[in-house]
């Protein structure tokens, strides 16, 4: 588990796998680059293993080449001078107009976070190749689709990008409808963040019409997911990502201040500067949650979550089939998105490993949406890997929001910026 420091998620991890039939015994290895973090990861490792009563054993080590050799499975985590440039990727962009309520997948602000990750990302994918080159590397870093992507152009290994965002929704959906979650039926695809429910039904009954309904009858439930709901009304599918990370990602909603005014709300639902405001705060309050839960303060539950990385292991070791959704290779997957790009799609897992499954076509104007960012993860990929600054510069023209704000000549001034700002955390070839 590489970027373990990410305490909270890796715990959610490991207390999944001690939760899996099948998988009895077995050894966590744990790395990141901060020696404390890495320590509470390695104590909430300890009190896990204690909890589940099984004979899994830790190992924790700054140098990941001292435990990658042998490993099955490498779960990825990291994160790359977050802390350090979050309100670099907020505040420079706005001064350009660009109001941005997240930033970390596409815009200024997910181009930067790519920027500074992939590099690093590539140099543990090697290390991977070198010593683990049987090993099946799982990615939760964002941006996901970026990550995944130039992992797969780099190397051979096999790679999936795994995401809560399809699961969670579909749950949030069958909410929204007042009706249970194992009586609806649907299906969704796309890319990450931006995937589409093309298919919303009970028993062979289309439910969009009795969303929009309750919309209708209970304006309260608008304000639960306002741009997602907008979405849905002119494009006929919901989508997959928060309002939040929604709005940034297509030109309708943040490029102007009334209309910002009109669609943002607080929080995931699309509040300006959500991430630059609390990420640092975010961090330290993670780190405490799992003192209090050592420390016995905090209760605690062993018990399995939805995160797709146990159900992962449990189908290759114990041959028991899953169905994930996985970032895979558009391998003619989605019939009508670039084919060297990477699509999210259900994925059949089983001792095999990972069967990406064909979608088919997705309706034209949504398709038009996922190909514009598809375009932008080919040159941000195409910049990192042969080290062409231009390339990175034409991936932020290409952005959708910062396209609907700036001109050319304010989308180089602002790359130049952002990239002086952070120049101590980028890869030399981004300097003029």
């Amino acid at each position: 588990m590489i970027g373990a420091g990410s305490a909270v998620f890796a715990a959610e991890i490991m207390r999944d796998i001690l939760c899996t039939p099948g998988l009895e015994t077995g050894t966590f290895a744990l790395v990141d680059i901060h020696a404390g973090r890495l320590e509470l990861a390695h104590q909430m490792a300890e009190f896990l293993i204690a909890k589940s009563g099984r004979p899994w054993t830790v190992e924790a080590s700054t140098d990941r080449t001292k435990v990658l050799p042998g490993s099955h499975y490498v779960i990825n985590s990291i994160e790359v001078a977050g802390r350090e440039n979050v309100r670099h990727d907020y505040d420079i962009p706005l001064k350009y107009g660009v109001d941005q309520c997240i930033g970390d997948t596409i815009g200024p602000g997910g181009l930067f976070k790519a920027l500074r990750t992939l590099p690093a990302w590539l140099a543990i994918l090697a290390d991977v190749q070198r010593l683990a080159p049987r090993a099946l590397v799982l990615n939760y870093t964002n941006p996901m689709s970026l990550t995944v992507l130039a992992g797969l152009r780099a190397t051979s290994l096999p790679i999936v990008g795994l995401c809560h965002s399809i699961q969670h929704t579909s749950y949030q959906l069958a909410a929204y409808l007042d009706i249970p979650w194992e009586q609806i039926e649907w299906r969704a695809a796309g890319i990450n963040h931006l995937a589409w429910f093309t298919k919303l039904e009970r028993g062979g009954a289309d439910l969009y019409p009795r969303l929009k309904q309750r919309l209708i009858e209970n304006p309260d439930l608008y304000e639960q997911d306002p741009v997602r709901f907008e979405m849905m009304k002119h494009l006929g599918a919901f989508v997959t990502e928060s309002s939040g990370h929604t709005s940034e990602y297509t030109p309708y909603f943040r490029k102007r201040p009334h209309l910002i005014q009109k669609y943002m709300r607080s929080g995931y639902r699309g509040e300006s500067g959500f991430y630059a405001n609390n990420w640092p705060t975010w961090l330290s309050e993670a780190a405490q949650e799992l003192r209090h839960t050592l420390s016995g303060r905090q209760a605690f539950e062993l018990k399995r979550g939805p995160e797709f990385a146990s159900y992962i292991i449990e189908a290759i070791e114990t041959g028991r089939p899953a169905v994930i959704y996985g970032n895979v290779l558009n391998t003619g997957l989605i019939d009508n998105l670039p084919h060297d790009g990477v699509v999210e799609v259900a994925c059949l897992v089983d001792k095999k490993g990972i069967q990406p499954t064909h979608f088919g076509r997705l309706p034209a104007h949504l398709a038009a949406l996922d190909a514009q960012h598809m375009a932008f993860h080919d040159l941000v990929a195409t910049a990192v890997l042969e080290q062409d600054r231009e390339t990175a510069v034409y991936a932020l023209m290409m952005d959708p929001l910062t396209a609907a704000v700036c001109s050319l000549a304010e989308i180089r001034a602002m790359f130049d910026d952002m990239a002086e700002a952070q120049r101590d955390y980028l890869p030399d070839f981004l300097q003029q």
